[in-house]
């Protein structure tokens, strides 16, 4: 059992285990850690936790329920223990598997890391894991967002977010730069800020074997590689060649390659196979948008993969609606995928749906998916009905706006 400094755990409540296989043994009555967030984040928790508590308790008439822990991040935790992100949060995780949060405040400057980026190196999430579909209802700003419907695997731990860099005119980036230039013949120059890239065939096959799993389980169609390897050849180009060689090792009895496809079969693919290809990364954006339909899982390196969540999120209505996950082999933190917006905290404005799906991401990880599925019955329907918040409501003729309070009442009446 963990040691805890500034929280107390749950004295009722049971612990999530694992199977001889890996798979979740939960409990049905999980102590689930939590972090309210800032900003808006105390709001759309609020919010979102009386959904989930309503849908669990409907679902399974009663029989099962969250036990909630509250654990310290962000700007409360400065506040109380002037510490940002508290051991005990981490430690809370690591001894309940599961775990969500609001969105984290991280100040600018001052050397203080992301803490959504600590969290996922500390605890090896190496997959954000983000699947962006459309609500019908939801106010788009293209044409047919109903043809998008993805769900994005993103390493987490590498690339330019492993955080190894050194300021310009720092002693260590001077020395980067004087032994690069003296030794491998470089030519940087001269107080340059200096970052390192670094993607390794652990960690890039980990990620894509989660997504091609996800892919072969859920009968999807394809597997797509995302990377910019025609310029970045020996990170993202092996990225790209990383993934193909996962295929050939463990996957060629579910999956075939769009190459083999074309040369071996006629270009039509074998019944029930997964197709994997591979698009640069730019050109995938253009996809998205044109031919969004041939997409289904993306499996892409962590910069390419934050920028093209946000830009399918976009098409579908914007982050309001976009749930997230961070998950590793053991851990699972859930989160929403937007910012604190401060200027609306404690407001009882802002729309809870990015939190509540991720929520019911939680949900379908842990076996509860008829509980899930209520909650985006819920949400469906109350954004059919047009009784929305104000995002939504500014740009949907004839809505009524609801309070982020009201609208989650609205979601539970669809039960």
């Amino acid at each position: 059992m963990a040691t805890y400094k500034y929280v107390t755990p749950p004295t009722r409540g049971s612990k999530i285990g694992v199977n001889a296989d890996g798979s979740l043994n939960v409990p049905y009555d999980p102590i689930i850690p939590y972090v309210e967030g800032d900003g808006i984040g105390p709001d759309i928790w609020r919010a979102s936790q009386r959904v989930w508590d309503a849908a669990v308790d409907k679902a399974y008439g009663g029989t099962r329920r969250f036990v909630w822990f509250k654990v310290p991040a962000g700007e409360e935790a400065k506040r109380q223990y002037d510490e940002w992100l508290p051991n005990d949060t981490i430690e809370a995780v690591k001894e309940y598997r599961v775990a969500i949060k609001g969105p984290l405040t991280t100040p600018i400057g001052g050397g203080i890391r992301s803490l959504n980026v600590t969290l996922r190196q500390v605890l090896d999430l190496y997959a954000c894991v983000r699947p962006v579909r459309y609500f019908q209802g939801v106010p788009s700003p293209v044409k047919q967002p109903e043809k998008l419907n993805v769900i994005i695997f993103r390493e987490n731990t590498e690339d330019v977010y492993a955080g190894i860099e050194w300021k310009a005119r720092s002693d260590e980036a001077n020395r980067v730069i004087s032994f690069m230039n003296r030794e491998l013949k470089t030519k940087i120059r001269e107080m340059s800020g200096i970052g390192v890239k670094p993607m390794s065939a652990f960690g890039s096959k980990r990620l894509i074997k989660m997504g091609l799993k996800y892919a072969i389980a859920h009968g999807k169609s394809s597997a797509t590689l995302v990377h910019k390897g025609n310029i970045m050849k020996f990170t993202e180009g092996a990225f790209r060649d990383w993934g193909y060689e996962l295929v050939r090792e463990e996957f060629q009895g579910a999956c075939v390659t769009e190459e083999d496809v074309t040369s071996k079969h006629g270009g039509q693919a074998p019944a029930g196979k997964v197709v994997v290809k591979d698009r640069i990364a730019d050109s995938m954006f253009q996809q998205a948008l044109l031919r969004p339909e041939e997409y289904s899982v993306l499996c892409t390196p962590n910069l390419n993969g934050d920028f093209l969540s946000d830009a399918c999120a976009a098409q579908v209505g914007g982050l309001g609606m976009a749930p997230g996950a961070n998950i590793g082999d053991g851990y699972a933190m859930f989160e929403a995928t937007h910012g604190t917006a401060p200027k609306y905290a404690g407001h009882d404005k802002v729309n809870p749906g990015s939190l509540m799906l991720s929520g019911v991401m939680m949900l379908e990880h842990m076996g509860g998916g008829e509980a899930a599925a209520l909650v985006v019955k819920g949400i469906e329907e109350t954004i059919l009905e047009k009784t929305v918040t104000y995002d939504l409501a500014r740009q949907t003729e004839g809505a009524r706006e609801l309070k982020c309070s009201e609208f989650a009442g609205k979601i539970i009446e669809k039960f």
